[in-house]
């Protein structure tokens, strides 16, 4: 299982991944991109925190859940028309926590459907907000099932 698309914006993948390259491709235009590390979001703080950093986000962000989700969802402070977002280390997040994993989850794919498709070259159409959760081949497995709820 060395790729999962859980969305066609949400992805995870193992160590050993094999992806074709046109897939991790943006289409042309200007692209956002920020990495998080999972290994700094083992708490609620944390996950804030990298997404502070990584997304910039702007100063009026409340630092909880669903302002996270807020700003996602518009991230009109970013001029970008697409948005790529890489958490490494993602079977790190929120250890202790399962149900908040899953409601951070639920809000990477609640922004990848919100941005939906843009038309990319050819015939073939690629999400605008694209998350890929890159994993240690255990921890792909708590991801997978943490994702079968989306």
């Amino acid at each position: 299982m060395p790729w999962i698309s859980i969305k066609p914006w949400l992805h995870a993948t193992g160590p050993d991944a094999i992806v074709s390259m046109r897939s991790l491709l943006p289409a042309p235009g200007l692209t956002y991109g920020a990495w998080l590390s999972g290994s700094q979001m083992t708490d609620t703080d944390g996950v804030l925190q990298q997404f502070w950093d990584g997304f910039r986000l702007p100063d009026y962000f409340g630092w909880n859940f669903p302002a996270l989700s807020d700003c996602l969802r518009d991230l009109t402070w970013l001029s970008a028309d697409q948005y790529s977002l890489v958490i490494e280390e993602a079977h790190e997040i929120l250890p202790d926590d399962p149900d908040g994993f899953r409601q951070l989850l639920d809000i990477l794919s609640t922004a990848g459907a919100k941005w939906s498709y843009v038309k990319g070259s050819g015939t073939d159409e690629r999400a605008r907000f694209q998350v890929v959760l890159a994993c240690s081949q255990e921890g792909l497995q708590r991801v997978k099932t943490a994702a079968a709820t989306l």
